[in-house]
């Protein structure tokens, strides 16, 4: 069943964050939790197949510009490469093994090495260290889970994944950590004292909203940010496969038969997210609409696009399958009208949370729209930015911050490349071609620091007591030193990916790690 609308343009981005709805807001009082996130692998931090950088996720970023790094607190995943798999961590090796190529000769070694690198992985989250799941009573402000899609953050706690957390199986031929979202979950989700086990991500935020005693405010949190919504449609990308939501899609068990669900399936389970966010005591609540999925380098057009003007290439496919190698009949694939219609289904989505932001406004709740969709759609490389007939009325090229147009070549949408340990293109997306890098995620949190101020927030230099002036900017030289993808990728990284697509294909990476999303 495909229950997408047609539309015959892209939708036209909201640029107002307040959707043209006055709202008085009572800013008496300190609350005491000044940024809490609600969302998915795009709120934690995840990049290349992993969640390890927790760190410099783009709420990370948005609380050390804040002034409170120190009292941020979230989860860490640092024992080898993260969950549920580390792709940087295995070029880098196999770089150190074998240099910037692997021969022929070399790739039966090289596929035992990557294998016994899965193991190490493996045995690390199921049976070693990362087993045992750090204990506290303090609930995470970034409460985001990579996966989770909005019926996760309706339905799943921290009892819930450990129900699901099965016996580990250790396949000697193909190792990958089984349940990774769960057991990321858990670093997430409070689990004492026992009660708290039962908090979703939304009960948890509304449990920080409550601790208001002394701060002052009615409110515990100042702004709580809420981004769900792509993994509703991702899987049409990672998996190369447009699977529509029939019945179950609001259904734990079932839910994952379903690569993208049908704009009213969307809207049934939004509003029921949002109702549960109206009654989270938060002063100001920033929604960020759903991205273009098929905009993320994982799935490259193939060819020349269908027709002039047109936003889609015929076929999408794996950015290291080339365009004289692709067979529409062997390799895995959507089409340009299946692109389309994944397309059309999140403008819907994105129709229907600025309703939900219009509506929160005109009952007096200071909530705010940000424009995520169109912040991916100006930043398009292969779509818009190098071809002037596709772009839309409303398209224009988003302005890279001075850091980032300084770089050679300054960061762009398509898949990472390198040689020598030079980037020589890319640096938005990390390597596997879905979650921002670091500046990527830099961007991000410009924009939400951007609505904040819109909002009144106040922001301070790390002492946390020293007002910062406007405008408010991002330090994206601090991040640039710790991007290691965008200063030094990877020096068997080259402009065929080669090393990742032999990867992919000896291990069944991509497809492993996003079906468990």
């Amino acid at each position: 069943m495909d229950g997408s609308v047609r539309r015959r343009e892209p939708r036209v981005p909201e640029t107002d964050p307040t959707v043209g709805v006055t709202v008085d807001v009572d800013r008496q009082g300190e609350p005491r939790h000044r940024l809490v996130a609600i969302g998915d692998s795009l709120t934690q931090g995840f990049q290349s197949l992993a969640v390890f950088n927790t760190g410099l996720s783009y709420p990370a970023i948005v609380a050390h510009e804040l002034g409170c790094a120190e009292r941020f607190r979230y989860p860490r995943y640092e024992g080898l490469g993260g969950l549920p798999f580390n792709i940087e961590l295995l070029l880098r090796d196999l770089e150190a093994r074998y240099g910037r190529t692997v021969d022929l000769r070399e790739a039966p070694f090289a596929l035992f090495r990557a294998r016994s690198l899965m193991d190490r992985v493996e045995d690390y989250w199921e049976r070693g260290p990362g087993l045992a799941v750090p204990s506290t009573t303090a609930i995470m402000h970034n409460l985001a889970v990579f996966g989770w899609d909005l019926r996760d953050a309706l339905s799943k706690s921290a009892d819930e994944c450990l129900a699901r957390i099965k016996a580990p199986e250790d396949d000697p031929i193909m190792q990958l950590v089984q349940n990774a979202c769960e057991r990321a979950a858990l670093r997430v989700l409070p689990t004492q004292p026992p009660a708290a086990g039962a908090l979703t991500q939304l009960g948890a935020a509304a449990e920080l909203g409550k601790e208001t005693d002394g701060t002052g405010s009615e409110h515990g949190i100042e702004t709580l940010v809420v981004f769900l919504g792509a993994n509703n449609a991702l899987k049409a990308v990672t998996e190369l496969k447009v699977v529509w939501s029939a019945d179950g899609y609001d259904d734990l068990s079932r839910k994952g038969d379903f690569t993208v669900w049908q704009p009213q399936h969307f809207a049934a389970e939004l509003r029921q997210v949002a109702a549960e966010v109206a009654g989270i005591k938060a002063r100001h609540v920033i929604w960020c609409t759903v991205p273009h999925v098929t905009i993320a380098p994982v799935a490259r057009g193939v060819d020349d696009k269908v027709e002039r003007g047109s936003r889609y290439y015929p076929y999408y496919t794996r950015p290291w399958i080339g365009n004289d190698a692709f067979d529409p009949h062997r390799d895995p694939k959507i089409t340009a009208d299946e692109a389309r219609r994944v397309d059309d289904a999140i403008d819907e989505y994105n129709d229907a949370i600025t309703a939900e932001v219009c509506d929160a406004r005109r009952s007096g709740m200071d909530w705010y729209l940000l424009e995520t969709c169109g912040l991916l759609d100006r930043l398009a490389s292969r779509r818009y930015a190098e071809d002037a007939a596709a772009q839309p009325g409303w398209w224009r090229p988003y302005d890279l911050p001075p850091a980032l147009e300084a770089l050679t070549p300054p960061p762009n949408s398509r898949f990472l490349a390198g040689e020598a340990e030079q980037r020589t293109d890319g640096g938005l997306f990390s390597l596997d071609g879905v979650h921002p890098t670091t500046v990527g995620y830099g961007i991000l949190a410009q924009e939400l620091i951007d609505v904040m101020r819109l909002a009144g927030v106040k922001f301070f230099r790390p002492d946390g007591e020293t007002p910062r002036e406007d405008p408010v900017h991002v330090d994206f030289e601090r991040l640039i030193r710790k991007d290691t993808l965008v200063n030094r990728p990877p020096g068997n990284l080259d402009s065929t990916l080669r090393v990742i697509g032999w990867a992919d294909e000896a291990l069944d990476l991509f497809r492993r790690v996003f079906v468990g999303f």
